[in-house]
C-alpha cells in the first residue's frame, strides 16, 4: 500500500537544500511564478558556511559571489568574509519571500504512484510530500571525505577533517600536519604558521596550479578563453603562474606539469589562490611534503619513507555528495556517487529531477549558481507547457502554500 501523502502540505516545485544553489533556484521559479518551497534539514539556511573556518574569505569578487535578483553588499569589502556571506543568504531568503523549511530533513525520493496527480514523493519524518519536481541542492560538499589510511585507528595524536577546523588557536606550539594543497589545505597551513604553530608540514600528492590572490579575476578571463583549445589555455595558465609565482621546487614544491584547465576538466580541481602560502613555503614556515601514505601508532608514514609526528593531523581531503540514500534507487548516479545529469539535464528515466550546485566550474561556483538556475527554470517550463494536465493537478493542491520566507534569527 503507497504511503499516506502529508495533507497540509504541497508545492508543485520542492527544492532540497537551502545552499546557495538551492536559494537561486527557488528564487527565479517563485519569480517565474512556480510555487516552491524549500526543505532544509539544518536550523537555518547556509549551515554548511556557518560550518567552515573563522577566517574563510570568498575566492572570488562580490560580483561573480552574488545570486540572482541581490547584489552582495559593498560594506562586504573585495573578499567577502563566511559571516558576511551567511547573512547575504539570510537577506536573500528575505528580499525574494522563499518559503524555507528548516529542521526539515529529507529521507529519500521516490517516484509516484501513476494517477496520483504527482511526479515525486518527498519522504520526510512527517511523511511523503508529493511534487511535480525536485531540485536536489544539497551539494558537492556535503559530507567530508577522510581517507581510509592504514593504521589511522592507531594513530595517538589528534586527526581531524578540514570541516572540523574552526581557527589556529589551539594549535599554538604543536606540530601539524595538513594533507592536501588545495585551497582549503594551504590556506589553513599558512594561518597556522602564522598564528604559532611549532612546525607546519603540508602534505602535496600533485603539485597544485598557483595563482596570485589578485588573480581571482581570472574568472573573467576562463569565460573569454571557453572556447580556445585546451592544450592552448593550459600553456597560458603554466606561462602565467611562471611568470606570478616564484619556483619553490628548492623548497619542496615542484612547479605543476599539467595546466590548470586540464586538471579542472579531469578532476574537478580548481587552483590555489594564494593567500600568504607562498611566502609561508618560501621561509620554511610551511614545509611540503610527500603525500600520506599510512599511519603507525604516533608516527605518519608518508610515500617516499619520511616519518613524521605530529601532535595534529589535518586533512583537507575534500568533500563526496553523499547522495545514495537520498536517490541511488532511482538510476541516477554513477559509480562515484554523481549525478549522472546535472543544471537543466535530467535522466532519460527521472524527468524533473534536477540536479544543482555538482560541478566545480573555474568561472566559479557561486556565478554558476545563478546559471544553473536560470537554465532549471528555463527546463522547468518546457516541461510544464508539455504536461499542462499535471501541472493543473499538482497545482491545484498548492493554491494556500505560503511565500513568506522563513529568516533564521
Amino acid at each position: 500500500m503507497p504511503p499516506t501523502p502529508q495533507p497540509d502540505f504541497h508545492a508543485s516545485t520542492i527544492v532540497i537544500g537551502a545552499g546557495p544553489h538551492g536559494l537561486a533556484v527557488a528564487a527565479l521559479l517563485r519569480r517565474a511564478g512556480v510555487a516552491t518551497v524549500i526543505l532544509e534539514q539544518a536550523d537555518r539556511v547556509g549551515a554548511n558556511w556557518t560550518q567552515r573556518y573563522d577566517h574563510l574569505r570568498l575566492h572570488t569578487t562580490p560580483g561573480a559571489s552574488k545570486l540572482p535578483g541581490l547584489p552582495v553588499p559593498r560594506q562586504a569589502g573585495p573578499w567577502v568574509s563566511r559571516d558576511d556571506y551567511v547573512r547575504y543568504l539570510e537577506d536573500y531568503v528575505a528580499h525574494h519571500r522563499l518559503d524555507v523549511r528548516v529542521s526539515s530533513p529529507v529521507q529519500r525520493v521516490e517516484r509516484a504512484e501513476p494517477g496520483s496527480g504527482a511526479r515525486w514523493l518527498v519522504h520526510t519524518p512527517d511523511g511523503p510530500v508529493p511534487t511535480g519536481a525536485v531540485v536536489v541542492a544539497t551539494g558537492r560538499c556535503h559530507t567530508p571525505n577522510l581517507p581510509h589510511w592504514p593504521g589511522r585507528s592507531t594513530f595517538t595524536g589528534t586527526l581531524l577533517h578540514s570541516a572540523h577546523y574552526r581557527s589556529p588557536a589551539p594549535y599554538r606550539g604543536q606540530h601539524v600536519l595538513v594533507v592536501g594543497a588545495g585551497n582549503s589545505g594551504t590556506e589553513i597551513a599558512s594561518v597556522l604558521a602564522g598564528a604559532g604553530a611549532e612546525r607546519v608540514w603540508i602534505a602535496v600528492r600533485t603539485p597544485p596550479n598557483i595563482l596570485p590572490r589578485s588573480s581571482a579575476r581570472w574568472h573573467a578571463v576562463g569565460r573569454l578563453t571557453e572556447a580556445l583549445p585546451l592544450a592552448w589555455r593550459d600553456r597560458t595558465s603554466l606561462l602565467t603562474q611562471r611568470l606570478a609565482v616564484p619556483d619553490l621546487t628548492s623548497r619542496g614544491l615542484p612547479r605543476p606539469r599539467t595546466g590548470l584547465y586540464t586538471r579542472n576538466a579531469r578532476e574537478g580541481v580548481n587552483p590555489v589562490l594564494d593567500h600568504g602560502f607562498v611566502d609561508a613555503v618560501r621561509s620554511g614556515r610551511v614545509e611540503p611534503v610527500a603525500a600520506v601514505q599510512a599511519f603507525d601508532g604516533p608516527d605518519v608514514l608518508l610515500a617516499d619513507g619520511t616519518r613524521l609526528q605530529p601532535d595534529t593531523v589535518i586533512a583537507a581531503t575534500g568533500y563526496r555528495p553523499a547522495l545514495h540514500d537520498l536517490v541511488g534507487s532511482l538510476g541516477v548516479l554513477d559509480e562515484a556517487g554523481q549525478p549522472l545529469a546535472v543544471g537543466a539535464q535530467t535522466h532519460p528515466e527521472a524527468p524533473r529531477l534536477y540536479f544543482a550546485g555538482y560541478t566545480n566550474p573555474l568561472t566559479g561556483v557561486l556565478r554558476q549558481a545563478g546559471i544553473e538556475a536560470r537554465a532549471i527554470t528555463h527546463a522547468l517550463r518546457r516541461e510544464t507547457a508539455r504536461a499542462p494536465l499535471l501541472t493543473a493537478q499538482v497545482g491545484d493542491r498548492t493554491a494556500g502554500t505560503p511565500q513568506q520566507g522563513h529568516s533564521p534569527s
